[in-house]
């Protein structure tokens, strides 16, 4: 059965991007640092059109992702930075420009409607009439495979609130950003089961859980 996940870098006292965001620096000050044991990951840089990076537990745990994934979910905000109308979006193409790094169908959560965009190994679907709305055609369009809520924080805590998330990872960086986007906002009182915890040689700790309802 397919299920909803979501996967995230976070400093230790949970944001998921540093104060100040911008276009020039969408994670904000010190946001890029909660990334960096991404950055040297093989797989991370394989599947961002990069050479080189390191074989280990890091790029493993991208290559399973990887296997998993058949559909993605993201906010506005983590596709353009913007908010308003798409005209106004001077990044309405998106952060990656025309080789974006989602080898699967994305849909983004938004409120103002644009035709789909269909870019290297990856179209991008504009879904205007809620979460539930991208959560079914996300599933539909999976394949049997799962779904990933890329992110923001503002989006995986929607989910978790609907009660539609199953599984949260996060990777939980050395790093105290003091203020910024916080990955959990305005979420109920739950419980959530350990399911794994796997030590980074970038001295990142990747834990799992699992959403108990």
């Amino acid at each position: 059965m397919s299920t909803l996940i979501a996967d995230l870098s976070i400093s230790l006292d949970g944001f998921v991007a540093g104060p100040n965001p911008s276009m020039n620096d969408p994670l904000g000050i010190g946001g890029m640092q909660l990334h960096e044991w991404a950055f040297a990951a093989m797989s991370w840089r394989e599947e961002h059109g990069q050479s080189g990076g390191e074989k280990n537990s890091d790029s493993d745990h991208f290559d399973a992702l990887r296997a998993r994934v058949g559909a993605g979910i993201m906010g506005r905000k983590m596709y353009s930075g913007g908010s308003g109308p798409w005209e106004d979006d001077g990044n309405g193409r998106g952060w990656w420009g025309d080789e974006p790094p989602f080898h699967t169908p994305v849909f983004v959560l938004t409120s103002h409607a644009r035709e789909p965009l269909e870019l290297t190994g990856t179209t991008f679907t504009f879904v205007t009439d809620g979460i539930e709305s991208a959560y079914e055609q996300a599933m539909a369009a999976a394949g049997g495979k799962d779904v990933q809520v890329h992110g923001g924080g503002s989006a995986v805590s929607q989910y978790l609130r609907a009660g539609l998330l199953d599984e949260l990872a996060v990777h939980v960086a050395p790093v105290l950003l003091g203020s910024g986007t916080r990955l959990l906002q305005d979420v109920p009182p739950g419980k959530l089961e350990q399911r794994g915890v796997v030590e980074s040689p970038a001295g990142v700790t990747h834990i799992t859980y699992r959403v108990l309802r």
